[in-house]
């Protein structure tokens, strides 16, 4: 397999490494927050903060959505440094490899204290491990019948791997895809239909697919959130090199954020319930959700573009450990919630406690990972060099 030469910092897209770093820190707040909202979680705390609520969904509808665009950008350059093939197995091991360790080890602990916490499991985290986890079939079924073994929150590696495998295929069959879908979207998307045609886009998939197709993360059968995430792939993907596309959407950022703002606000109210529920105003509420999702995103990247451009060593720090510390914040918050059960602290120190173990584990995981070659690959890190590529800088469309 070939190794690419690093970039030089001038052609990295340090806006877009910022976008990912925000995004995956938000990840931890708000998985943080899941032990205290009305929404199923693995775990709960014995408070509820409803407030809570509302600051999350304004994050729900486009962070993970926003993941995936980025990654489709980096997934652009990264096929202008290897052959097809070697890509193939590059980013397949980048991905797989840390997949399967994680389900082995680092997820195991989320499902072992779910079960305790539901139904009071009374033997222990081996004998979980051995005649449960490792069963390969639905498991303590009616409630929860979880299936065993389970990636968790690493069903983005798996969604990830897919769709890049997907396009691999379709790029091996079309070559000159790439190039000719991307100038043809970048004229599509000039002025207006910018904000307007991906809103409408996502709008449809909010309003036609996910009543028939709620969100699982299973894979199989999760149809609206393939079509959300594979589209948000396909546009970082198709628009990475088209320069005038950013300079669109930097240009359009305060228009974005306004009537992101807008939809919001029309979706939260008739999320909220203030006004009589009908069929129509679900329609409404389904449309004003799609569409603040793609606003939303655009807004993000447009200030991106022009504010976190500055480079410097927490940048760089940041996007080689952003990915060993999403792999293990999710048990890192579920064993440290569950130490706290019965503890009596208040809600305000039990979750500060909960942020900084999770923070403290997160950082204390990579500093000994990042310095042990063999176990470099099972977090997702290179072995040849220990600096990140970041993203590189798109060329003029």
């Amino acid at each position: 397999m070939s190794t690419p030469q690093q970039l030089s910092t001038s052609e990295r897209r340090i806006d877009l490494d910022w976008v990912r770093i925000g995004a995956f820190g938000l990840l931890i707040f708000y998985h943080v927050g899941m032990l205290y909202v009305s929404w199923g979680f693995h775990i709960k705390s014995v408070y509820r903060l409803t407030w809570l609520e509302p600051l999350m969904l304004v994050l729900n509808p486009w962070r993970l959505s926003l993941l995936f665009l980025v990654s489709g950008v980096a997934t652009r350059f990264m096929l202008g440094k290897y052959r097809l093939g070697s890509f193939v197995g590059a980013r397949s091991a980048r991905l797989l490899i840390p997949l399967i360790f994680g389900m082995l080890v680092i997820v195991p602990p989320q499902s072992y204290l779910q079960i305790v916490e539901s139904l009071g499991y009374p033997a222990g985290f081996v004998d979980f491990y051995v005649h449960h986890y490792l069963a390969f079939g639905a498991q303590f079924c009616p409630n929860p019948c979880i299936v065993q073994p389970t990636w968790n929150h690493l069903w983005f590696v798996v969604y990830l791997w897919v769709y890049t495998i997907a396009l691999a295929g379709v790029l091996w069959l079309w070559p000159a895809v790439t190039d000719e879908l991307g100038a043809q979207l970048a004229v599509l998307l000039t002025g207006p239909g910018f904000l307007i045609l991906p809103s409408l886009l996502f709008a449809a998939w909010r309003l036609f697919l996910f009543p028939a197709f709620p969100s699982t993360h299973a894979l199989f059968g999760d149809w609206y959130n393939h079509a959300d995430y594979a589209t948000a792939f396909l546009i970082g993907f198709l628009l990475a090199k088209q320069g005038s596309v950013w300079s669109e959407i930097e240009r359009q950022r305060w228009a974005a954020l306004a009537v992101a703002a807008a939809c919001f606000i029309i979706f939260i109210l008739l999320f909220a319930g203030l006004l009589a529920p009908s069929p129509l105003l679900k329609r409404c509420a389904s449309i004003a959700y799609g569409c603040y999702q793609w606003l939303a995103m655009v807004a993000v990247l447009g200030f991106a573009r022009r504010h976190f451009t500055a480079d410097g060593p927490v940048r760089r720090y940041l996007t080689d450990a952003i990915f060993p510390y999403y792999i293990v914040h999710q048990t890192a918050i579920i064993v440290i919630a569950h130490g706290l059960r019965g503890s009596g602290f208040s809600v305000e120190v039990e979750a500060s406690i909960v942020i900084l173990g999770t923070a403290l584990t997160c950082v204390v995981t990579y500093e000994i990972v990042r310095r042990i070659a063999w176990l470099r690959p099972l977090f997702g890190l290179r072995t040849g060099s220990r600096r990140p590529a970041g993203i590189p800088q798109q060329q003029p469309a």
